[in-house]
């Protein structure tokens, strides 16, 4: 059976949107386009891939079976393109990384604006995701997580040295509340909590003391999905908030926010900018790579600071 590989292409992108006009315009052609290759496809398949309603469309059983079996070959069949095809001129294309909303390093502005300025023939789509799934099956070409939430497959390149979650509130609220000595002491404040999304529970806040990890759950009075949000609320003094150090700092230099229980935060593994050790690394994902690895020095070489003055 002979299959032309551009319908694969078509079928990928609508399992990945979920949505024949938005696999359309992820490839630039039309909807009926989109619409009747997968047609094609499923009738030399001789099997249904899709199931469509007027709302929405969803992969069958055997669809989610072809995507497993063919999102790996076509992203090294892309990769292997791409270098070839770019081994002789600046990197160029389409570049998609998913970015967890934690990680300052990156989402701050100097990375992504040094990069762009530096690679003019890359476009860089970035989505600021918490939820964890596989990024080759979902179109991305690398990711940007916390570490010791890495697949093991991965090859993970470090974006930041160690990193801590730290408790956090203004020195009125502290004031009036008093501050807390113990993790459990917690329960008893006014705390602003984060989950991923509305169907998950809140995230419950870790802490680690001689040699001893524990959690508590706090039982947030205010719970968002945005981390920042949960900063400007921590600011106006609604409470005591948790997060990265990073994101806290400059606040915490300025006196505007007061780090509490820093006796049970000792730091971990920081950020890293991962991608599949099966994928072929392709000169645009290769000069991100050497960007993200140079950065990571740009204090030392007198780069601007990751951080906003206000």
């Amino acid at each position: 059976m002979q299959i032309d590989l551009n319908l694969l292409t078509l079928f990928t992108a609508v399992a990945e949107t979920g949505n024949f006009r938005a696999a359309a315009d992820r490839l630039g052609v039309t909807r009926s386009a989109v619409s009747q290759g997968v047609q094609r496809l499923e009738a030399a398949l001789g099997q249904a891939l899709f199931l469509r309603t007027t709302r929405s469309v969803r992969l069958t059983e055997a669809g989610e079976r072809f995507l497993a079996q063919v999102s790996a070959p076509l992203a090294e069949i892309a990769g292997a393109i791409d270098a070839a095809s770019g081994s002789a001129e600046e990197p160029r294309g389409l570049l998609r990384i998913a970015v967890t909303s934690i990680a300052e390093r990156f989402l701050s502005g100097p990375l992504i604006a040094s990069f762009s300025e530096a690679y003019p023939g890359v476009t860089l789509d970035v989505t600021v995701t918490d939820l964890e799934f596989d990024i080759v099956a979902a179109g991305f070409d690398a990711g940007v997580r916390l570490g010791e939430v890495i697949e093991r497959d991965m090859i993970a390149v470090p974006l930041t040295g160690d990193q801590r979650q730290i408790a956090v509130a203004t020195p009125s609220y502290l004031a009036r509340h008093g501050t807390p000595e113990h993790p459990r002491d917690l329960v008893r404040h006014r705390c602003i909590g984060w989950r991923p999304q509305p169907d998950t529970a809140p995230y419950r806040w870790e802490f680690e003391k001689d040699g001893r990890a524990f959690d508590v759950s706090v039982e947030p009075q205010i719970t968002t999905n945005d981390m920042l949000l949960m900063l400007r609320t921590a600011l106006a003094g609604a409470g005591i908030t948790f997060g990265m150090e990073e994101t806290f700092q400059p606040y915490l230099e300025r006196g505007e926010l007061v780090s509490i229980l820093d006796d049970w935060l000792p730091p971990f593994a920081g950020f890293f900018l991962y991608f599949p050790s099966r994928r072929t690394v392709t000169p645009k994902l290769r000069a991100l790579i050497d960007h993200v690895r140079r950065h990571r020095e740009g204090p030392k070489a007198g780069q601007p600071s990751l951080h906003p003055s206000t």
